[in-house]
């Protein structure tokens, strides 16, 4: 287990103190706004990306598959070299990351200097869990709730504001645009961070475990592959089938060699505990949850008319229709830090999850006009926004302070793997259950209604998950959690407070 070697922060007192952290939270939220904007802004290009840079549409795919591979592999350990050497540090060097992959890509007139740019601009995925876990160093536990709600908010306003800036851009400017709006915002939020945002003071001690890294790496790496390309290469093709049975033997050389390191790149046996294997199982499956809307919304408003449920909108459209929901997100993020510090973050999962599902069975039926796919969006969204808001502070609750970034950037990877499973699932569904529009095959009503239903059963299985979770015992020493437990024997529902006391004290 890795110690703090130094454990105090420097707190300021009085009104100039609370200007300080109200600053450092917005700046921390930005900076996730930017690196969600990132990772939408290329969507609406992607069919033009053949003729942008005279490549296939198989070869420009890796456009989207590098960053996924990217962040698959910088994130846990962004998150270990937050925790051993400064989590603001490693926020700076994501960010300028992220700056310098936007300038290549703006640059780039061929396929591979747009993979490249694309890459390094994956590598900057860490920006929001090390955000989220240097609020709990730098801010008091009253108000961490509310503040990393509002950072893991982020992403679903930077990926709603994405959409439609990113459809403006592509009509009406040249499509390097994206890239140099991408890397003016990437340079805002890095002066921004050196200005307003504190360094943590605390430390993990021991060295950094590249063998870990190494295996954790392999193992993302094959999979994801597996994932992203098994429809192009064939589900049951041998390239398909030996990368998934790499990704396992990797995996499981991973657990053994953590389970054996004195200072382990993610300790495995506290990932083990019930609280945190349960927390990122949950958000395996919240992120199928998530990104089942932004596969069907979109395609549902685009279809032409002619399919007889295709509402015939543009892509800008499309994005304008699903930005409220975005915006609803982070305007849950009071309401879900409310319910967090009343009954627990294991409520507020709960609650997540039940109006997710909702959303989406309400989708499977309810899909007529642009109006109603907009209501639909914001009710799956807001259920995502108290249930990723919770996420966090179960993680941090478990956990020791010191390794807070490590646990939180492996339960980022953990919804990434749920995204992925979402995107290989809904398009073989999609691929599979079509119908025919002037002789070329479209996904049918029936395909859509599938995947609806497939997003509500896994916030169904959330839920689940969510109920099952333990009460949580705080770590001994964690001085968090006394507020914490007032907190809890306040709220009284039985074992659900248990998890107010994961948020606050965590957060802290």
């Amino acid at each position: 287990m890795s110690e703090a070697i130094d454990s105090t922060v420097p707190q300021a007192s009085g009104g100039n103190a609370a200007n300080h952290q109200s600053a450092a939270v917005a700046v921390l939220a930005l900076g996730g706004i930017v690196v969600a904007l990132m990772q939408t802004l290329i969507i609406p290009i992607i069919p033009m990306l053949p003729e942008y840079v005279g490549a296939s549409a198989a070869d420009t795919a890796w456009a989207i598959t590098a960053t996924l591979l990217a962040a698959a592999v910088a994130t846990p350990v962004v998150g270990r070299l937050g925790d051993m050497y400064g989590k603001r540090r490693m926020l700076l060097v994501s960010i300028a990351l992220l700056i310098v992959g936007s300038l290549i890509a703006a640059f780039a007139t061929s396929l591979i200097p747009l993979v490249v740019g694309r890459a390094l601009q994956g590598l900057a995925s860490g920006v929001i869990p090390l955000g989220m876990s240097l609020l709990r160093d730098i801010m008091p536990p009253q108000k961490l709730a509310g503040s990393v709600a509002v950072i893991s908010a982020s992403l679903g306003v930077g990926g709603a504001l994405g959409m439609p800036l990113a459809a403006i851009i592509a009509e009406y400017a040249n499509w390097h645009m994206l890239f140099w709006v991408s890397a003016g915002l990437g340079v805002l939020s890095f002066i921004a961070t050196v200005a307003f945002v504190p360094e943590s003071h605390l430390r993990a001690s021991g060295s950094f475990d590249y063998l870990g890294a190494g295996a954790l790496s392999a193992a993302l790496v094959t999979l994801l592959l597996a994932i992203s390309k098994g429809a192009d290469w064939g589900w049951g093709s041998a390239t398909t089938i030996v990368l998934f049975a790499a990704a396992a033997v990797f995996a499981v050389a991973w657990v053994l060699w953590e389970l054996r390191a004195r200072r382990p790149l993610v300790d495995v046996r506290v990932a083990a505990g019930k609280q945190v294997l349960m927390t990122n199982g949950a958000s395996v499956v919240f992120g199928f949850a998530m990104f089942a809307q932004s596969l069907v919304l979109p395609q549902i408003i685009e279809l032409p008319e002619a399919t007889g449920y295709g509402l015939g909108g543009s892509i800008l459209v499309a994005g304008l229709a699903m930005a409220p929901g975005g915006l609803l997100m982070m305007a849950m993020a009071p309401v879900s830090s409310r319910i967090t510090m009343t009954v627990g973050p294991k409520f507020t999962m709960m609650a997540g999850a039940v109006v997710v599902a909702l959303g989406y069975v309400l989708g499977a039926v309810w899909m007529h006009s642009i109006w109603q796919v907009v209501v639909i969006a914001m009710v799956i969204s807001a259920g995502i926004g108290l249930a990723y808001a919770a996420m966090p502070a179960l993680i941090m609750g478990a956990v020791p302070p010191e390794e807070t970034g490590a646990a939180n950037s492996f339960n980022t990877l953990m919804r990434s793997l749920g995204t992925s499973f979402a995107s290989a699932i809904a398009g073989v569904v999609l691929a599979s259950v079509t119908m025919d529009l002037g002789g070329a095959p479209v996904p049918s009503e029936d395909a859509f209604t599938i995947v609806m239903l497939a997003a509500a059963g896994a916030s169904v299985v959330a839920f689940v998950i969510a109920a099952l979770m333990p009460k949580y015992r705080p770590a001994q020493g964690d001085e968090q959690t006394v507020e914490v437990e007032a907190v809890e024997g306040a709220a009284g529902i039985a074992g659900e407070a248990d998890d107010a006391e994961g948020l606050a004290a965590s957060r802290a």
